[in-house]
């Protein structure tokens, strides 16, 4: 069930604008039970999309965009989160699209994280141009979420 909805929400992205016009996309490695992104980074990268992923600095609680290049080498990093084995760090203010994963969202765009405000701290840091897209099961959808000051929302969902 989770490969078939990941399949059906990557449709759903690929075909957003947003994607269309996107360069530089920054998705996520999945963790348990996230939408899985496995497949829509191999598909986005034979569009001809630089891909990038989160790279956890932990001495700084900060994240930084490190190119994905094939082949593919991930080594385990801080809190589980897989990262490319050589790090190519990129700067973010030439990422276009975030891929964003959450536990929860509702449709103002909050976002429920994992509590630590790695992906705060980091939409901070992007271009005003930069778009933000949280991935989500329909089971992660709530009527609201309680939100913080240093909350950063999401633009859009996108949820199967």
């Amino acid at each position: 069930d989770r490969k078939r909805k990941s399949k059906s929400i990557q449709r759903k992205l690929f075909a957003a604008g947003v994607f269309k016009r996107a360069r530089l996309v920054m998705f996520y490695i999945p963790l348990r039970g996230e939408v899985d992104t496995h497949d829509m980074i191999k598909a986005a990268q034979k569009l001809g999309k630089k891909v990038v992923v989160p790279v956890c600095q932990k001495h700084t609680i900060d994240l930084r965009p490190c190119l994905l290049d094939a082949p593919v080498q991930l080594k385990r990093g801080p809190y589980g989160v897989y990262e490319p084995v050589v790090a190519q760090y990129v700067p973010v203010s030439l990422v276009d699209l975030v891929v964003v994963p959450g536990v929860a969202f509702d449709a103002a765009g909050n976002r429920l994280g994992r509590g630590k405000g790695f992906y705060d701290r980091f939409l901070r840091k992007t271009a005003a141009t930069t778009t933000f897209v949280g991935l989500a099961f329909d089971f992660q959808i709530m009527p609201s979420i309680p939100t913080q000051p240093h909350d950063v929302r999401v633009h859009r969902v996108i949820a199967a």
